[in-house]
């Protein structure tokens, strides 16, 4: 099975409650904590699509989008 392909990182910026979670488990430093205190894809080009932000967000506020 081939590799999901990165289409959209889709945040709830009402959801988000600015933890971090999403930030610190994503392997290549993509997300981050805006100065409005939201998650941000900062870097969306070096996602890998593993979801794992997705996964830990305890507000279900991402959501991946793949190709």
């Amino acid at each position: 099975m081939p590799k999901a392909k990165l289409k959209e990182h889709k945040i709830n910026r009402r959801w988000c409650k600015g933890c971090g979670i999403c930030a610190h488990f994503c392997p290549k430093n993509v997300l981050e904590i805006d100065k409005d205190e939201k998650a941000v894809a900062a870097r969306p080009e070096d996602c890998i699509a593993c979801r794992l932000c997705e996964l830990r967000c305890p507000d279900l506020a991402i959501e991946i989008i793949t190709e």
